[in-house]
């Protein structure tokens, strides 16, 4: 059943927002009959194992552990996304691969590791889940993950804005999960939330978790090199204009470098 020419596309949809991208992986398996969806939970890095679950749209198909690398969750991750993949891919009968990523791994970690594997995989799409809501408190919340037990390797070193900010930025796709959908006790976004995270994602397509656009953007294909390409410092776009519902452009120029200070 693979889709391309015989390779298993996989996409991979991230998020700190764990409510949202929940929400936007069991509507991307109810949507693609022959889906499956391949986690990772770093949660429990603490016992030394990282804990793997394969699901469809109906229930859990598989699920075990993959013991830490150096001590490195993250570093697991890797070792085991691949084989998992790669079986997943041999058993020929899969549309669709979603890799769920936790919580605080970011997508430009995984895209580049699944894209060079090639052979019987295809990256077909990259996706943030978002609850428009929480954007501005993400973006403004200086902790760091090591505290909130959100760290992936034992010398992370980031905080939740700077990885929510590089989890905005990577993907062609954000996948806008919102209201109840986002979890019982969420807020409602407004129009300056949209507006952010519109200005934030200028070269995203935002679309709403439920129906069948999500998962056809994931199946559209992937370019990693431009990707990564789009973030890289030199190449960046500046923010488009905008001074709307609260949201405005600032572009500081000066003709000396920034002092650090």
């Amino acid at each position: 059943m693979n889709g391309h020419d015989g390779r298993l596309p996989v996409a991979i949809v991230a998020g700190l927002h764990a409510d949202a991208r929940r929400t936007a992986v069991e509507r991307i398996l109810r949507t693609v009959p022959g889906s499956v969806a391949l986690h990772h939970d770093l949660t429990a890095a603490a016992d030394r194992a990282v804990r793997r679950t394969v699901r469809d749209a109906g229930a859990t198909l598989s699920s075990g552990e993959a013991p830490l690398v150096n001590d490195c969750a993250c570093c697991a991750l890797r070792e085991d996304l691949l084989p998992e993949l790669l079986r997943l891919a041999e058993e020929g009968r899969h549309r669709l691969a979603v890799v769920e990523l936790w919580d605080s791994v970011e997508p430009q970690a995984m895209a580049p590791v699944i894209a060079a594997a090639d052979g019987p995989l295809v990256l077909t799409g990259t996706a943030t889940a978002v609850d428009p809501a929480l954007v501005l408190p993400y973006l403004a919340n200086g902790d760091d993950l090591a505290d909130i037990g959100l760290a992936a390797a034992p010398t992370d070193q980031r905080t939740v804005a700077d990885t929510f900010a590089r989890q905005l930025e990577y993907p062609t796709v954000i996948a806008v999960v919102e209201g109840t959908d986002a979890g019982p006790d969420a807020e409602a976004a407004d129009d300056t939330d949209h507006a952010l995270l519109a200005q934030l994602t200028p070269g995203a397509r935002k679309m709403r978790a439920g129906g069948g656009a999500l998962a056809a953007a994931l199946l559209a294909g992937f370019d990693v090199t431009a990707a990564a390409a789009r973030v890289h410092p030199a190449c960046a776009l500046l923010p488009q204009e905008c001074d709307e519902h609260g949201v405005g452009t600032f572009v500081w120029r000066r003709e000396r470098p920034f002092h650090p200070q």
